[in-house]
């Protein structure tokens, strides 16, 4: 296992040429590997970005006019889970690339994590089909023709094009000289065969949040879905009591309803991710 080298063509809003890819972090104020590892002793420090997302939980929740019982560690995990979920699901918007040199013989290589959670293809072959044609040539004319006479481009239709794509991809690994390639143990890449020559070009496509250019209305899904964490939170602390005694026979708390929304506010909140943020999935021929 070796940690590459960065090729010249660098990476999407990176350092160029040189640089070990697992120098790399990612932009703006989102640290997926420090996403859920906070430790309540170790207190809270809110950067610009999770401050933002704390000011509107704690203001929807009524603060100031009304005590809510909160620490700043308990809204954390409701931020870090948020963030945790969009990242997961990232759709096509947040894609970046970056390309490193690999080296004949070594096929295992570490990179950091923020590009191995959302690792969407990995290509280290030059050739799409493997086929070296000169354009202009009669094989490359031959190869056109191919397509154009077989009716993979005619029609335009939707169905069309995603069988075109799942024939593409079948086209490229059958017969070209494209490698394979699959993550191990959850931060290492493995490529397959081995490259063959110093140095290989491989390209990286990947998925990663920046708060720098995160939209505004994924930015306010996040605020949604901390707060809907967070009323759970508060809820099940209220409720375990069902009033505080007072003038007038005490005040009713709203820990029931509090995770009563919670719950479902959750709920509804994940469906608007899976339906209408993260990609449909392909039509697959089988």
């Amino acid at each position: 296992m070796v940690i590459p080298l960065i090729s010249g063509y660098g990476s999407s809003y990176g350092k160029y040429g040189g640089s070990r890819v697992t120098d790399f972090t990612q932009t703006g104020d989102i640290d997926v590997s420090k996403l859920n590892t906070n430790l309540e002793v170790d207190g809270v420090q809110f950067n610009l970005f999770e401050q933002s997302i704390y000011d509107y939980v704690l203001a929807q929740l009524g603060h100031p006019i009304v005590s809510v019982e909160l620490t700043p560690f308990q809204v954390k995990t409701c931020i870090d889970e948020g963030i945790s979920k969009l990242d997961y699901h990232a759709p096509q918007w947040a894609n970046q690339f970056a390309v490193f040199e690999a080296s004949a013989g070594v096929n295992i290589y570490e990179l950091p994590q923020f590009m191995v959670n959302n690792l969407s293809y990995v290509c280290y072959k030059k050739d799409i089909l493997g086929l070296n044609y000169t354009p202009g040539s009669l094989a490359f004319d031959i190869t056109l023709a191919f397509f154009n006479t077989n009716r993979f481009f005619q029609g335009g239709g939707i169905g069309d094009f995603y069988l075109t794509q799942q024939y593409l991809e079948i086209m490229r690994r059958v017969l070209s000289n494209e490698g394979s390639w699959s993550v191990i143990n959850g931060r290492y890449l493995q490529l397959y065969p081995a490259p063959t020559e110093t140095p290989t070009p491989v390209i990286l496509e990947y998925r990663a949040l920046d708060s720098n250019t995160l939209n505004h209305a994924y930015r306010n899904w996040i605020q949604r879905y901390a707060l809907a964490c967070a009323k759970g939170v508060l809820g099940r602390i209220r409720g375990k009591y069902r009033s505080l005694p007072g003038p007038g026979g005490g005040a009713q708390l709203d820990g029931g309803v509090l995770v009563g929304e919670s719950s479902q506010e959750k709920k509804e909140l994940m469906e608007e991710l899976m339906l209408e943020i993260e990609e449909r999935p392909m039509f697959i021929v089988g």
